[in-house]
């Protein structure tokens, strides 16, 4: 893929300020994108946008295809008809974090009233647009749609834990339900309909001011997700529906014993014989939401880290090849260029940067990686070649300054002598040698930009709990650090120079 030398910032959407104590795609999203064309940025990298499930991780979604209703903006509801405004009255504002359980409760009542509202009162317009949208997406949606209100039913059940005939989706027993659960149907559909609508407007408002969307597709779906539970015979799960073995890493940079991520495998023999249908529609559908893809766990296309279900740990495990070549190439036949990026860190061998390079994808390179192991280390930039993308850190790292707490005098020597001095202002000083290497795509963790410590970061891998609720507050992104983001993406041509003679 062709990328232009290029910069932007990787930031959650639920991690926007605003009302109702959670990020969301109405003014405040509009604002970040403003904040990013001031600041001379071309990329804004969200991360999954799913409905998450347990763990509140947009890597754990019960869906690959939906998006996540609590992104849903209220008062743009409010603006179509749908809420009324003594219905916003009551925000749940909380500062710096988001308390899921609660917005949870708080959200989903004024969705439902919204559902409720628009198939009282919508237009004839609105409706026709909603049928649109449902027979469009019916084959993912009508799945989807199902699940969630029969998991409702269940009290959050996982499809598991269901009877058998719902389990193993008996279809006389999924018409059964379908008629029973008729308007928690409809009411996620129109959940659906509202995001999808909400993130047209968005990315057409980023498009606009030159800003693109940089999507993400994990390899892997969580067992609880309508995707396994309506399309069983792709996984690896016994006849109750639970999984034989299940995805993780070895032991790596992040854990001595690896991580047991628990995703079913595929069962990649019978997505061949489809033609990889169901890869293919999934592809096509983050490609339609964003303007490029980032292809998490890219190296488990080539070979995968295969865990017995039984294992408590990621430490027995072994690898296993996947047949990505066949599917990318099945994926190419309908698009001549790909814009995805590749995110090959970890344990890479000769067959994965194989694959990568044959199909054209940038690879990614993170500094926090880059100071163990001398000047061979791949990550320090005067290694690097022009198609990769540069990160300070990922959302899987501590932050910058988190990481730099973190290190002892003698970790911190390696650093200090490839900047050449000692650093006052460590996340910057790796903003500043990203935004200088030949690296062609540049991405800053947005809490880098503010200079926030640990208690920042969004993820801890292998951390079950307590993680995705960081937020920004209001105002925490003045025209100050737009215009010195802005001096700095200029100077190393990552944009057109906006002023000259300053320095940051």
């Amino acid at each position: 893929m062709d990328i232009p030398r290029s910069s932007g910032v990787l930031l959650h959407p639920t991690a926007l300020p605003g009302a109702h104590g959670i990020g969301a795609l109405g003014a405040e999203a509009r604002g970040f994108i403003d904040f990013l064309a001031a600041a001379g940025q071309s990329i804004w990298q969200t991360l999954p946008l799913g409905p998450t499930g347990l763990g509140d991780s947009p890597y754990n979604a019960l869906s690959a295809f939906a998006g996540n209703p609590l992104l849903i903006d209220l008062p743009t509801l409010a603006a179509w008809g749908d809420l009324d405004p003594p219905e916003l009255s009551e925000e749940r504002s909380t500062v710096g974090r988001v308390d899921f359980p609660a917005v949870r409760r708080f959200k989903e009542e004024r969705l439902g009233r919204a559902a409720a509202n628009f198939f009282a009162r919508a237009d004839a317009g609105r409706r026709q647009a909603f049928a649109a949208y449902c027979r469009e997406q019916a084959f993912w949606l009508d799945d989807y749609a199902l699940f969630v209100a029969i998991r409702g039913h269940f009290d959050g059940q996982s499809w598991q834990e269901w009877p058998a005939s719902l389990r193993r989706r008996d279809p006389a027993a999924l018409e059964e339900w379908r008629l029973r659960l008729g308007t928690a149907i409809a009411a996620e559909q129109y959940r659906q309909y509202a995001f999808a609508t909400q993130w047209d407007s968005l990315k057409s408002y980023a498009n606009q001011r030159d800003v693109r969307f940089f999507g993400d597709l994990p390899i892997f779906v969580a067992l609880d997700s309508a995707d396994v539970w309506a399309n069983q015979r792709l996984f690896r799960l016994d006849p109750e529906g639970r999984p034989m073995e299940v995805a993780g890493v070895p032991p790596d940079y992040f854990s001595v014993t690896g991580q047991r991520w628990g995703n079913p495998l595929y069962r990649w023999d019978a997505h061949e014989a489809e033609g990889f249908a169901w890869w293919l529609r999934r592809f096509r559908a983050e490609l339609q939401r964003a303007d490029l893809v980032r292809i998490d766990h890219f190296r488990g296309f080539q070979a995968c880290w295969v865990i017995p279900a039984t294992e408590p740990t990621a430490v027995n495990g072994r690898w296993e090849v996947s047949p990505g070549r066949a599917l990318f190439h099945a994926l190419r036949s309908g698009a001549a260029d790909l814009p995805i990026i590749a995110e090959d860190l970890g344990v890479i061998t000769p067959q994965v940067e194989a694959l990568r390079r044959e199909f054209g994808f940038p690879g990614m390179k993170i500094l926090q990686f880059a100071f163990d192991s001398g000047a061979d280390n791949p990550y320090l930039p005067h290694n690097y070649e022009a198609d990769c993308a540069v990160y300070t850190g990922t959302h899987d790292n501590a932050t910058t300054l988190g990481w730099w707490e973190q290190l002892n005098p003698e970790q911190r020597a390696p650093v200090e002598d490839y900047l050449g001095h000692s650093p006052a202002d460590i996340p910057w000083d790796l903003v500043r040698l990203a935004m200088a290497s030949v690296a062609r795509l540049c991405i800053l963790p947005c809490q880098d930009l503010l200079g926030l410590g640990d208690t920042a970061r969004f993820n801890r891998p292998g951390q079950a709990g307590g993680n995705w609720s960081w937020r920004l507050t209001p105002g925490q992104l003045p025209p100050e650090l737009a215009e010195r983001l802005h001096i700095l993406t200029a100077t190393y041509g990552r944009c057109r120079p906006k002023s000259a003679g300053r320095q940051p």
